[in-house]
């Protein structure tokens, strides 16, 4: 199964694309992540072939590898597994268009694949996630 979920919000767009490159600022978005760890080279910026582990509410452990960054794009991708199910996320930042409103500078979007029975009880969250990441703080 396939969804992509959207959101707008006032932050410009090369900020909120930060957010997502920044490891580190992860879990002041996204409510659900309370930590990541990266395996290897000790960079904390998202970069191709990348693996670690995120802790979502502190107690699970989900492992991560970074498919794709292109970051003149803003776009990025994973593959997270949870237990023996795998997810695709693929995530993006744009400006915002004029009609998103006159207090939008920003669009995100996220495609997530994988079974029904993950993809869309993890909507809900991630939906809340995006709508974070563009929020100014």
């Amino acid at each position: 199964m396939q969804t992509t979920l959207r959101a707008t919000g006032p932050l410009p767009a090369d900020q909120a694309w930060e957010r997502y490159a920044d490891l580190d600022l992860w879990s002041r978005w996204a409510p659900q992540i309370s930590g990541v760890t990266v395996a290897g080279p000790s960079t904390r910026r998202l970069r191709p072939g990348m693996r670690g582990t995120v802790r979502a509410a502190g107690l699970v452990h989900v492992p991560f590898e970074v498919t794709a960054v292109d970051e003149a794009a803003r776009t990025w991708s994973w593959r997270v597994r949870v237990g023996p199910v795998t997810l695709h996320l693929e995530h993006g930042v744009e400006d915002a268009r004029p009609d998103d409103g006159p207090h939008t500078r920003s669009r995100t979007w996220l495609r997530t694949t994988g079974p029904a029975l993950v993809v869309l009880p993890y909507a809900p969250l991630a939906l809340v996630a995006l709508h974070s990441l563009l929020l100014e703080r």
